[in-house]
């Protein structure tokens, strides 16, 4: 048997995870075409390197599929309630930072705030006979942060495409998405409510409470731990 670690499949969080994990001995690769999502490990023995999408680590450790997986917080959070019985936090890894936030139009010259976010949808629906709509695709984790802000008046939108363009497009008044700069929400004309930043998020390695450690996996875990913290030189290539 052996470890799993799942990691992002493509793109810069892939390359990100690959550079982390070199610096501290272990070298992740990518084999075959670029359509292939194989993997192989260097560095550790019996831990096996498998190909995902960023959205679909979450599940795999809370289904125990994989002993160990690279994805941002917000998808644990948005994905997996009550994580924390789930999954464990081994490292937060430095890259891939964003913010999931609330924005509204910028010419809302007087909603600043969550209070004022309040008001204008209690407002919004006396005037037009529906809730204030807020595109999202984090409809746990913005739900649970205007319950517990107060703000009751409003409905969300799924949206699976660019958020950001949704207000503009008239299929929502405002939006809750993930930012690192903020320039496609300024660009699109939103700006951020002062008090309504919902988490913080970076990559993250995680581990499995669920999957299945045999001896092989406890030993391929434990080598990785004494590298990740500095106390081993890495040992011979994995077969």
């Amino acid at each position: 048997m052996s470890l799993k670690l799942g990691v992002p499949s493509k793109g810069r969080l892939m390359e990100k995870t690959f550079d982390w994990f070199a610096k501290r001995g272990v070298t992740l690769a990518r084999t075959g075409s670029d359509r292939e999502y194989a993997g192989a490990v260097e560095g550790v023995a019996n831990m096996e390197l498998v190909l995902l999408s960023a959205g679909e680590i979450p599940r795999e450790l809370a289904a125990g599929r994989i002993h160990l997986g690279v994805t941002g917080t917000d998808l644990v959070q948005e994905k997996l309630p009550r994580f924390e019985q789930q999954l464990e936090s081994l490292a937060e890894m430095g890259f891939g930072h964003a913010d999931l936030i609330l924005a509204v139009p910028q010419f809302w010259i007087d909603v600043d705030t969550l209070d004022d976010l309040d008001a204008v949808a209690s407002a919004f629906r006396s005037a037009h006979g529906h809730r204030l709509r807020i595109a999202t695709k984090y409809h746990r984790l913005v739900r649970e942060f205007l319950t517990d802000a107060g703000v009751a008046d409003y409905q969300l939108v799924d949206s699976q495409g660019a958020t950001e363009g949704t207000v503009k497009n008239e299929t929502a008044e405002m939006v809750a998405d993930i930012t690192s700069t903020g320039e496609t929400l300024r660009a699109n004309h939103l700006k951020l409510l002062a008090d309504g930043l919902v988490l913080k998020s970076q990559a993250t390695l995680w581990r499995s409470r669920v999957a299945k450690y045999g001896l092989d996996e406890k030993a391929a875990l434990n080598t990785l731990l004494d590298l990740l913290e500095g106390r081993k030189q890495a040992g011979p290539p994995a077969r």
